[in-house]
């Protein structure tokens, strides 16, 4: 994804809370190690953050709406690194 992001107030509230970085988020979308396609709405990306430890961030992405909206992010221990 190339195109500019906007944020929602939640997902800014997550930042905070979760302690990620928006350089993550955008790295995430960039270069991600893993997309899945959810719903026409939702696409997640999925990308290891060597300095979060290495844990797997999963970046929650509205495309349907210009800019594209990040939903919300967190780091999913579901996923092995």
């Amino acid at each position: 994804m190339h195109s500019p992001l906007t944020f929602t107030a939640h997902a800014r509230t997550m930042m905070q809370e979760r302690r990620i970085q928006e350089d993550w988020i955008m790295s995430a979308v960039e270069h991600p190690d893993k997309t899945e396609e959810r719903e026409a709405d939702e696409t997640h990306y999925l990308k290891k953050i060597p300095g979060a430890g290495g844990k797997i961030l999963r970046v929650i992405v509205n495309p349907s709406v210009s800019p594209a909206r990040v939903v919300t992010m967190f780091f999913d221990r579901r996923v092995q690194p």
